[in-house]
């Protein structure tokens, strides 16, 4: 059953996955700017129920018509939860998006997730809608790396969400995309970098002092453009440093999701 998975999410593959019918705009430009609108069609806000109102607080992908990937420290039992697919700006009423509230039934967190010890990984989860949604060009599925695959120091990859635009400053409104180079395990595990706080399971990205991830960009995806063209998401936003966003050699930290293939495998065949 689980291959069943895997060649379905191939199949999705086949038939385009992280080829956004608007491409994206690639800047090498230092510092995040809006995104071009549904150029990241895979892009998703995870929002949660207050006081009768909708607010954003994770971003995640689309992976499958019905599957959403994100981070497990984004999940909370005493919530209540919708995704909403196709956005640009959160405050905007916009054609071809789509809201759907998540059942508690179809949270699936990481079994060996524990908030307090962020440090031993785990932090992925799925979201299973209630029924499949129309693929359009405002929502597409983004593509996952084959499993092990490990990307070299330096290698560009853009971080998407509607995180805060600074430490403490306010939510991004429209999409924001930034140009987030990978730092490799053995540079991203030196003392004065993260030191013993990442494991292999994980990918640095960031760490200039300047660009990073920050609260609300949270289980949103690391882009990175594979030889094909095509886009991968190859991390989900896990943490970053308590001095900050945009401490320096305290890179954004991503769950690397080329180390769970098996258990999205195994999660999406069994539900």
């Amino acid at each position: 059953m689980i291959s069943l998975v895997v060649a379905t999410l191939l199949l999705a593959g086949a038939w385009g996955c992280g080829v956004p019918t608007t491409p994206p705009l690639i800047s090498r430009v230092v510092g995040g700017t809006d995104a071009v609108p549904h150029s990241w069609p895979w892009q998703v806000s995870l929002q949660y129920l207050r006081n009768g109102e909708w607010r954003h607080t994770c971003g995640g992908s689309l992976i499958a018509s019905n599957w959403v990937m994100t981070a497990a420290h984004c999940i909370s039992k005493d919530k209540t939860y919708q995704v909403v697919l196709g956005k640009q700006n959160l405050r905007a009423s916009e054609p071809g998006s789509v809201a759907i509230e998540i059942a508690p039934g179809n949270l699936f967190v990481h079994e060996k997730w524990n908030p307090i010890l962020v440090a031993l990984g785990y932090d992925i989860a799925l979201i299973r809608l209630a029924s499949p949604v129309a693929l359009i060009s405002e929502i597409e599925l983004g593509c996952i790396p084959t499993a092990g695959s490990v990307l070299s120091n330096h290698y560009p990859c853009y971080i998407t969400g509607w995180g805060r635009l600074y430490t403490d400053g306010p939510i991004a409104d429209n999409l924001q995309q930034a140009l987030l180079p990978v730092v490799d395990h053995e540079t991203c595990s030196k003392l004065d970098w993260w030191g013993f706080g990442v494991r292999k399971t994980m990918v640095c990205a960031g760490g200039d002092g300047i660009v990073a991830g920050c609260n609300g960009d949270s289980g949103g995806p690391l882009n990175c453009q594979a030889a094909d063209g095509s886009w991968e998401v190859h991390g989900i936003a896990s943490f970053v440093s308590s001095l900050g966003c945009n401490a320096k050699k305290k890179p954004t930290v991503f769950t690397r999701v080329s180390a769970y293939n098996d258990w999205i495998a195994q999660i999406m065949a069994n539900n």
